[in-house]
């Protein structure tokens, strides 16, 4: 007789992301968009376009695991808070409307999609040292341009670049890192070079002096980054056993 081996049905939650060309490609392509339409629309438009980001997030999210769902709320949730501080409040950097556009918050979720796929691609992924030296290499030039010869000095922006160093030395995930690099710097250029925002020359205390933009940011958003993988893994453990000890009362009521 013969036996039939059959692989195991899938869970209805495993993993089956995107391929990371689509995810990396198609996160630019919808935050170039965004940016372009947004930088002469009037608020119902960037609403619109709000709406509209939220529903390409969740269109990422439901091909990948839970813990990646996880690690984007966490995210967009730290996002959001340093957004609503640092813009509106401090006047770190100022929005077109001098408020936070509604797409932003899950924007820095499709960012943060953005850079873990191109972390988790063959060539970072089997070449990890490398691209953290070419990112180091490029972004320490830049920050040194923008420290030193830039005719508005951007003392965050090397400040951000030494957390970038460390995050890629000594995070959990360099990969995820050389992403930010990438995906963080291009959407700030944009960003600014459109005049979505603007970022201030000096912060509120007017010791430190900022570049337009930043040339480190993505080492500020790094901390992101490192919120959601060092808080994700025990959040969905939480909300596993909420899940399970629902299930549990169900079946004895």
């Amino acid at each position: 007789m013969t036996t039939v081996l059959q692989a195991p049905p899938r869970r209805r939650d495993s993993a089956n992301p995107w391929p990371s060309g689509v995810i990396v490609s198609g996160v630019i392509a919808w935050i170039t968009a965004v940016l372009v339409v947004d930088s002469g629309a009037g608020h119902d438009v960037q609403r619109a376009l709000g709406a509209a980001t939220w529903l390409v997030l969740f269109a990422v999210l439901l091909r990948e695991s839970p813990l990646v769902r996880v690690q984007t709320a966490v995210v967009v949730v730290f996002a959001s808070l340093v957004e609503f501080t640092f813009s509106p409040l401090l006047g770190v950097y100022v929005y077109r409307f001098s408020n936070v556009p509604m797409y932003v918050p899950p924007g820095h979720g499709l960012v943060y999609l953005a850079a873990l796929a191109i972390g988790r691609t063959a060539f970072v992924a089997g070449r990890t040292r490398l691209c953290m030296a070419l990112a180091s290499a490029l972004l320490g030039g830049y920050a040194a341009f923008g420290l030193f010869l830039a005719a508005r000095p951007d003392l965050l922006g090397a400040f951000w670049f030494l957390c970038l160093v460390a995050f890629m030395r000594w995070g959990p995930s360099p990969g995820l890192y050389v992403g930010a690099c990438v995906v963080v710097t291009y959407l700030e250029l944009v960003g600014t070079r459109l005049g979505t925002w603007t970022w201030q020359p000096h912060d509120p205390t007017g010791l430190v002096s900022i570049g337009n933009p930043p040339s480190g940011a993505a080492g500020g958003y790094g901390w992101f980054d490192l919120a959601a993988l060092l808080a994700a893994p025990a959040l969905l453990a939480s909300l596993q056993r909420v899940t399970a000890g629902r299930r549990r009362a169900r079946r004895t009521s």
